[in-house]
């Protein structure tokens, strides 16, 4: 894994979604091939969250099509990342989201925020 992507997780899982997004930006922009697209993924999957604490449910949905897109193809674990379990992490958030409706947001458990599980050895 690339090591800014490495870090962009790290800040992701810390709830630093913007400064995330910057990290794996600078990753997927210096990566060559389609491992970029894993990238961009975990990279839109911050944004939904970061529109979801601003409370723009049209936003976040906007931007977890795209994630979900990004992220679809890609291994239950990838270069050490569990993306099966963040697949299953959005999932949940988002049917939370919508069972909240746009006016509620700020009701979502903080624990529906879950971070991307890393192995020390790529799978």
């Amino acid at each position: 894994m690339h090591p800014r992507a490495r870090q962009g997780i790290l800040l992701f899982n810390q709830g630093k979604y913007f400064a995330a997004h910057e990290e794996l930006e600078i990753a997927w922009r210096q990566e060559p091939g389609r491992i970029r697209q894993l990238y961009q993924g975990i990279l839109e999957a911050g944004v939904a969250y970061l529109h979801l604490q601003r409370k723009n449910l049209v936003g976040a949905r906007k931007v977890l099509a795209r994630s979900m897109r990004w992220l679809r193809e890609w291994p239950e674990v990838c270069r050490g990342a569990d993306i099966g379990q963040l697949r299953s992490d959005l999932e949940a958030i988002f049917v939370e989201a919508s069972r909240l409706g746009p006016d509620r947001l700020d009701e979502i458990d903080r624990s529906f925020y879950k971070p991307i599980q890393l192995r020390e050895t790529p799978v």
